[in-house]
């Protein structure tokens, strides 16, 4: 049987400060830049999706 894999995309638990904190302090622990990279990359889309909810209200099923 093949399991079927889904696209994970960890901007979407980045929901505050502490959250986005440990998630770089764990990827700067690696010490793999094209990491640390990507990590900085899903911490800008998680920033981008708050400022939308803030500019339009909450998000779908959030309420």
């Amino acid at each position: 049987m093949t399991e079927k894999l889904i696209a994970y995309d960890p901007a979407t638990a980045l929901i505050d400060d502490e959250e986005i904190a440990f998630f770089m302090a764990d990827a700067v622990e690696t010490g793999d830049s094209a990491y640390i990279a990507r990590a900085r990359d899903a911490v800008a889309r998680a920033n981008r999706v708050v400022k939308t909810s803030d500019k339009n209200g909450p998000l779908s099923g959030s309420e």
